[in-house]
């Protein structure tokens, strides 16, 4: 593994049952680093997302973290490495308060400190701290989402669609809340339909095609390929 990279899958292959889904992807996050997987709907791109959380049931290839293999660890020890997950639905407790949802989170010390260090920066939270996450909007529950993903001070956030199911008017500020993750210390790798948009505030990209890597590199290159945006990146 490059001594440059946060995270790097080498040749991941896998399924379920004897069917492949995936078939030998090579994916690289760099510290610091947005990084899109994009694709058409079937292109495997969640299939990888849960080969690399540890919840694919058959798995080849290799997955290392900050210089360390990870392939054979179950899905809780890769947390505890330093993954950090943002699933696009049921990724808060809706009958648990803010303030729960925030101190359930397994692996943090000094947790009201932490908790206010996280505020810190979803301010519009903290009012809601006493309130069931079911009464919050969904900007709101995709601030406390990713709040609760940043709690164990995750070395790299993976996002399933962020910006599934919100209006065109959310959009914009869930972008705003991804770009400001490298500043903490987080890098991203995030799955999104609305590609273009990923890819504009990403480093680097990756087009998936029915389990394959197709198309990789610098995200401002991938843009400009009219013909692969065609094809790969839809019309948002």
């Amino acid at each position: 593994m490059s001594q440059q990279n946060l995270l790097e899958i080498q040749q991941l292959r896998g399924g379920y049952s004897e069917v492949d889904i995936i078939h030998g992807i090579d994916l690289r996050v760099a510290p610091g680093e947005i990084v899109t997987i994009a694709g058409t709907n079937g292109a495997g791109k969640s299939t990888l997302v849960k080969a690399l959380l540890g919840l694919l049931p058959r798995v080849h290839g290799a997955i290392h973290l900050e210089g360390r293999e990870i392939t054979r660890l179950s899905a809780e020890d890769r947390f505890d490495a330093g993954l950090a997950y943002v699933p696009q639905v049921a990724n808060v407790f809706p009958s648990l308060t803010v303030r729960e949802n925030l101190l359930v989170v397994r692996g943090v010390a000094q947790v009201k400190r932490r908790m206010d260090e996280v505020l810190a920066d979803f301010p519009a939270l903290v009012e809601r701290l006493p309130q069931p996450a079911s009464n919050l909007s969904g900007g709101e529950r995709q601030q406390l989402a990713f709040a609760r993903a940043l709690m164990p001070s995750p070395r790299i956030m993976v996002l399933d669609e962020p910006t599934a199911a919100l209006s065109p008017s959310l959009v914009g500020k869930v972008f705003d809340m991804v770009q400001k993750l490298p500043a903490a210390g987080v890098a991203v790798l995030m799955v999104e339909q609305r590609a273009r948009q990923a890819l504009t505030i990403s480093q680097q990209g990756y087009i998936l095609d029915q389990g394959r890597c197709v198309l990789d590199g610098a995200a401002q290159t991938l843009l400009a390929d009219s013909r692969m945006a065609q094809l790969y990146l839809g019309n948002h």
